[in-house]
């Protein structure tokens, strides 16, 4: 398991929650560690094989859907590394070397259906990210369509649900349009996919950049840190849904009496293993790979 590297023949940028991005001439290499995060703490526990579950289903990802939207992959092949990287033998399945673009602030979520912190906004207020949505739903609960939440993106601390014209605000009403039609498109588009191979693709968060004036998808690809997936075949309206994503982690935790303030209690270690089980399972349905 992998929890940090130390590349030494390159520049680190950043050690954000679960990546390390170095600087690799005029790109950028990320490794995606195993690192674990829940409600911005990083715990102290890794999870045996996220990293590479995370790194190469971003990649099977960005290559399937490169004719909806450009990404910034450029090669994740270890054998492609410069020679001096080739000691680093963990890099291989955890590393991609990608463009750097200029970062929008935003995060762009795409919900198909009412869950987690929508659904519980949604009981309070019948509003999902400030929007006012139709009554009578229930929990786990398809939309009629796809709805569009975008929220900030923090450097530090949590992220912030904001309105889309809030968004527009941020980043130009044009940008802003271009950038919702790209994400319904890359949702609706791996949501069919993936209910092919027998999973609901709940809801996603994808993150955007621009290079030379053009939107690029970026950072993760439909993984499960950043998307909520569901049997299709165990689906039922009006339950709280089976996860294979990171949600499990977070059930647990809120589980316990943990204050969400203080640093969180360690993971039992059922759970880890629980968990290293669920993201192998979804990378193997929707790769029809297996990890050993």
């Amino acid at each position: 398991m992998i929890k940090t590297t130390e590349i030494k023949e390159l520049k680190l940028l950043s050690r954000g929650k679960v990546r390390d991005i170095y600087e690799l001439e005029n790109d950028l290499l990320i490794v995606t560690t195993d690192r674990v995060s829940a409600f911005d703490f990083v715990l102290n526990q890794t999870i045996p094989y996220k990293g590479i579950v995370l790194n190469k289903l971003s990649v099977f990802n960005f290559n399937r859907t490169k004719n909806i939207a450009q990404n910034h992959l450029i090669y994740s092949d270890f054998d492609l590394l410069p020679k001096e990287l080739k000691k680093y033998g963990y890099l291989k399945d955890r590393f991609m070397v990608v463009k750097k673009t200029k970062v929008l602030p935003i995060e762009c979520i795409v919900r198909g259906y009412i869950t987690g912190s929508a659904w519980s906004e949604y009981v309070k207020t019948q509003t999902i990210g400030g929007m006012y949505v139709e009554p009578g739903l229930v929990e786990s609960e398809k939309f009629p369509e796809p709805i569009f939440t975008p929220s900030t993106k923090a450097e530090k601390g949590h992220d912030e649900n904001i309105s889309v014209e809030a968004m527009k605000n941020i980043i130009g009403r044009e940008r802003a349009d271009e950038v919702i039609k790209i994400s319904l498109k890359l949702y609706e588009t791996v949501s069919q996919m993936l209910f092919a191979s027998g999973v609901i693709l709940a809801d996603t968060k994808m993150e955007f950049g621009v290079l030379d004036g053009e939107i690029v998808f970026i950072d993760e690809a439909f993984t499960p840190d950043s998307s909520r997936f569901w049997f299709s075949e165990r689906y039922r309206k009006g339950e709280r849904q089976e996860s294979l994503d990171k949600q499990f982690i977070r059930n647990f935790l809120l589980s316990t009496d943990w204050d969400r303030k203080s640093p969180p209690p360690d993971l039992p270690e059922d759970i880890v293993k629980k968990t290293s089980e669920i993201y192998r399972e979804i990378y193997s349905i929707v790769t029809n790979e297996s990890l050993s």
